[in-house]
């Protein structure tokens, strides 16, 4: 039996941001002791409350519009108050991702935003633990983890005349994945380190 659930809550208007969250999601099932869920936020209801009430780690997703949160995602934040009152949330493990049309796009700003939401849960937030690749030397290259350069979360860009079967690009998705294994371990660890306190 899995030790550990991580629950994976996003948003993606047009897919390229719900690619993300399969990587992420798919990349935390490869932990031994974890199982994985993808909860699309778009969908409020009893089955997505129980759901985020049951996991030890929740990874919010959310494509980033007018540099900020999807008005759906948005939504599904203020609807979450009523968790928020009962601190339901509390201590359980929190991460975030991103996508936007733009290679900056003022993602940092939803990043920080999604912490932000996070931090009022009192949970505990898991960066993305990479050093930034691409152009932060001249020999990087846009196929590197952490290509755009985040420590908050996992960024991804997608271009605006591009599907999903073409965007975000892999390096994108690969970062993505690196935050689901890494949100993964460090949720297992502080499990286990409760179960020890405890005892």
């Amino acid at each position: 039996m899995p030790e550990i659930t991580v629950a994976v809550a996003y948003h993606s208007g047009y897919k390229h941001t719900e690619r993300q969250a399969k990587a992420v999601a798919s990349a935390a099932e490869s932990i031994d002791g974890v199982d994985a869920v993808l909860v699309d936020v778009e969908q409020l209801g009893e089955d997505l409350w129980n759901t985020l009430a049951r996991a030890d780690a929740i990874v919010f997703g959310t494509p980033t519009y007018m540099a900020g949160h999807s008005a759906v995602f948005q939504t599904f934040a203020e609807a979450s108050s009523v968790v928020w009152a009962e601190q339901g949330w509390k201590d359980k493990v929190a991460a975030g991702f991103t996508n936007s049309a733009g290679v900056n796009g003022d993602k940092l700003n939803t990043l920080v935003g999604l912490s932000l939401f996070a931090a009022q849960h009192s949970m505990t937030w898991v960066g993305l633990g990479l050093p930034p690749g691409w152009a932060y030397t001249a020999a990087g290259q846009r196929d590197s983890l952490n290509a755009l350069g985040s420590f908050l979360g996992a960024m991804a860009q997608s271009p605006s005349d591009l599907g999903p079967e073409q965007a975000p690009v892999q390096a994108d998705l690969d970062t993505a994945a690196h935050l689901g294994r890494r949100v993964a371990e460090h949720t297992l660890m502080l499990v286990r380190g409760r179960q020890v306190v405890a005892q």
